[in-house]
């Protein structure tokens, strides 16, 4: 992959990213879509298979670094440079990526449809999870965590829409731009423009 197109996708990705900066309903974002963006189009060979784990956790760290000193700062005290619950929202993505790997060794419709089902469920389980690790709030029993993972129910919903829309925007948005400008093809080492359907 050339620098060129490296330099397109993040862009991409960090765009998607500052969606976040956006008004929106409680966890409709771009992250998970981000993730699995970056697991398909960034380069995966030898030690470069850390780009797409570094590229959107980078963007989900500058987002999260603008949301917390700007938009949030009357909840801390200070520079607030991670969210908390952290560890198990940045673990989620971390998983979301090595799950998207595989998955898109071959970009298609069916499998964005599954890679942004998959990463809804699996953002939903750990990051609930670690709320219920470190939240004084519910006990650390079984009932406790079923409590836990119940009352984010409510939230589930739009994480799965966020991930289907933006996923929909990123990689249809990716298969419209490339074949506008096939030039962008061979650089990104594909013989042919992308698969969607």
């Amino acid at each position: 992959m050339c620098k060129k197109s490296a330099l397109f996708i993040s862009g991409l990705i960090l765009f998607a990213a500052l969606t976040r900066l956006l008004p929106h309903a409680y966890n409709f974002t771009a992250i998970g879509a981000v993730a699995l963006f970056g697991a398909a189009w960034l380069p995966k060979k030898g030690w470069a298979v850390a780009v797409p784990l570094a590229v959107p956790l980078l963007a989900l760290f500058l987002s999260d670094l603008i949301l917390n000193n700007l938009v949030y700062a009357s909840f801390y005290d200070g520079v607030q440079l991670m969210t908390p619950g952290f560890l198990s929202i940045y673990g989620a993505f971390v998983l979301i990526v090595l799950l998207a790997i595989p998955l898109f060794r071959k970009v298609t419709f069916p499998r964005v449809l599954t890679g942004a089902l998959g990463a809804s469920a699996v953002f939903f389980l750990i990051s609930n999870f670690g709320v219920w690790i470190s939240s004084p709030l519910y006990p650390l029993t079984a009932e406790g965590l079923i409590m836990c993972y119940t009352a984010a129910i409510p939230f589930f919903h739009y994480t799965v829409a966020g991930n289907l829309v933006y996923s929909a925007a990123l990689f249809g948005g990716f298969a419209y731009v490339t074949a506008q400008h096939p030039s962008l093809l061979p650089a990104l080492g594909i013989a042919s423009k992308p698969k969607t359907d």
